[in-house]
């Protein structure tokens, strides 16, 4: 090696300059809870992929949509997970704010309440804790109770308490006749605490398409910077992957961001989770279409329509290029 080259891998070195450093882009996202349904969030840091295409994610943990929301709006994390309700309730406020990819196209959750509530009347009058109004809780709640023959907030109080954990706690506390439970959850309560599964959306005869796990950003993000939303929904997409074919390692990736996951918690969680994970993270129409009417009864004046809060064509482009297929070969 002569004296040039010696001298160029010196400054290279001195510098911090490497193959990996400059392909690396630099991206802050969020996750909503830190159960299974949204692991793929961390999936995709513990395990390389985000590196693999290209960037240098920050992950962090915004404990609700509606938040998150807000969030994507300020550029604080330009992409992030978001429900569909926290999309549509946003864009029929005039926000610029759309999902381009769902992970998760259905709401899987109960209502866990006090042995003592033996029938729907008996919730009457008490309260139960969601995570925020406009919250995919929320959402679940007002189905749920729905089912029931029971509205919210006429009959059954919604007292906004925060994560699983919280909404645990409170119960336990004798705070809440009841909460809304994610996948799992139940097994976190413990034995000490008397509690049942009043009705879960796996009882509903058609339960709702619901945009739950879904990666939403600004119109102005994806317009400027197309390419890093699609590696973003590729890395995830590779989580995805990864989820449903490595229950050990998605496992171990759980219990490392939730402290107080169980064994029985992580064996429940992950085959409920495993089960509703799309392939294709197509966000559901039908879904947003019932978000959107939602939100638009609440503020009329909002003229959003749903090209407005969907742009599949990030999805459509990664399928078409056979990226999915060649990761379940």
């Amino acid at each position: 090696m002569n004296f040039i080259s010696i001298a160029a891998l010196v400054i290279l070195i001195a510098v911090g300059v490497t193959d990996d450093t400059v392909a690396q882009e630099r991206l802050k996202t969020s996750y909503a809870s830190i159960g299974a349904t949204n692991a793929i969030w961390n999936i995709a840091k513990e395990r390389g992929f985000y590196k693999k295409h290209g960037l240098d994610v920050d992950v962090v943990y915004i404990g609700s949509t509606t938040v998150t929301a807000a969030a994507i709006l300020g550029q604080d994390v330009p992409i992030a997970m978001a429900a569909g309700s926290g999309v549509a309730n946003a864009a029929v406020q005039g926000a610029d704010l759309l999902s381009v990819a769902c992970f998760i196209n259905t709401i899987d959750f109960d209502l866990v309440v006090h042995p003592s509530i033996t029938s729907a009347n008996a919730l009457k009058g008490k309260a139960i804790a969601i995570s925020r109004i406009g919250s995919v809780s929320d959402v679940a709640a007002r189905e749920l109770l729905k089912s029931l023959g029971l509205k919210a907030i006429d009959d059954v109080g919604l007292r906004q308490i925060g994560g699983a954990p919280e909404r645990i706690a409170a119960f336990s506390q004798g705070a809440v006749a009841g909460f809304i439970n994610p996948p799992g959850s139940i097994h976190l309560v413990g034995k000490a605490v008397p509690h049942k599964v009043l009705i879960s959306m796996a009882d509903l005869q058609k339960p709702p398409a619901f945009p739950w796990v879904c990666a939403a950003t600004t119109k102005s993000f994806l317009a400027k910077r197309r390419d890093t939303v699609k590696r973003f929904v590729m890395a995830l997409t590779e989580a995805t992957h990864y989820f449903k074919n490595d229950k050990d390692g998605t496992q171990k990736i759980i219990a490392k961001y939730h402290a107080s996951a169980n064994r029985a918690y992580l064996e429940d969680a992950y085959r409920t989770t495993a089960k509703i994970l799309e392939r294709t993270p197509y966000v559901t129409r039908d879904g947003m279409k019932a978000q959107l009417d939602h939100a638009r009864s609440a503020n009329p004046a909002g003229n959003v329509t749903l090209d407005d809060v969907i742009d599949d064509t990030v999805v459509r482009e990664i399928e078409k290029e056979g990226f999915i297929d060649r990761l379940y070969r």
